[in-house]
């Protein structure tokens, strides 16, 4: 891959470019979907849901990203990898239906998120990417070093983490896995997280929460078990806002924990949940 420093603006801004087509393209075929959703298939666990809309959704982004940039490799939630990840000049990390429950039942909170990936072995590292939550009409989107914006009805609007929120005054969004010994403990630690914070939201939706992390709806958030694809996309955004997003103990986000919170809170929050030994399972 070619090295991050390398990549010019204009790159940087074509990148972001089609991540927002895309996603406004896979999304609006998700919100027009005729008839009710059917389940095509479970994956962790009997409520892990994979619906045919998941799949539809991946393959009109896989086909619109290979046609723009067909030397580029894609990680997707439902297909994998396609393409060399070591030797493409950008790989695509792509959720085409994050917060399928949602989506199944109906609910507004649901998104189309991709990014763009690029680095070797010495640092990889996301550049640019989308999110689109289409029944609210909202397209969260960043590049590296230009910040983060919203693009709604009302028009455009720069994205700015809540500074200076102590942890007791502070609401925190959250979410949980599938399997029983997961969710377990992270029944546990929400409930000793509780009385030390203003509240908890929980909207099902890691790309989401991130974002509302970026736009000051949510002044923290932090999760367990998240794949690549839920967060890449959704981290970048909440950075580019001027959130702090990283894993416990000085770790990097990964799936054993993500957590990011605005300016003053994030260090606070971390340490509070690091306490908990959240990282674990029952």
């Amino acid at each position: 891959m070619s090295g991050i420093a390398s990549i010019s603006d204009e790159t940087l801004l074509e990148l972001r470019a089609l991540a927002v087509s895309v996603a406004r393209e896979a999304g609006d075929l998700l919100a027009d979907r005729a008839g009710p959703v059917e389940v095509a298939a479970t994956k962790s666990s009997p409520t892990d849901v994979v619906t045919e809309m998941d799949r539809r959704s991946e393959d009109l982004i896989r086909s619109r990203i290979l046609v723009a940039r067909p030397s580029d490799a894609i990680l997707g939630e439902e297909g994998g990898l396609i393409g060399n990840a070591g030797d493409a000049p950008v790989l695509w990390v792509i959720d085409p239906l994050d917060g399928t429950v949602n989506y199944l039942y109906g609910l507004h909170d649901w998104a189309v998120s991709i990014a763009a990936e690029v680095g070797g072995a010495a640092g990889k590292r996301i550049v640019a990417g989308a999110v689109y939550v289409p029944a609210r009409g909202e397209l969260f989107s960043a590049h590296l070093g230009d910040g983060a914006v919203l693009d709604c009805a009302a028009g455009r609007s720069e994205l700015r983490a809540t500074p200076g929120v102590p942890l007791e005054r502070a609401l925190i969004g959250t979410g949980f896995g599938y399997l029983a010994g997961r969710r377990k403990v992270q029944g546990e630690v929400v409930a000793a997280m509780l009385p030390r914070i203003r509240d908890i939201r929980r909207i099902g939706v890691a790309s989401v929460d991130l974002c509302a992390v970026a736009a000051g709806r949510l002044d923290g958030f932090y999760e367990r078990g998240l794949n690549y694809w839920d967060w890449a996309a959704g981290a970048l955004i909440a950075a580019e806002a001027g959130a702090t997003v990283g894993g416990l103990n000085g770790k990097p986000v990964s799936p054993s924990m993500a957590v990011a919170a605005g300016p003053g809170l994030f260090g606070p929050l971390a340490d509070a949940l690091a306490a908990l030994d959240p990282e674990r399972d029952a």
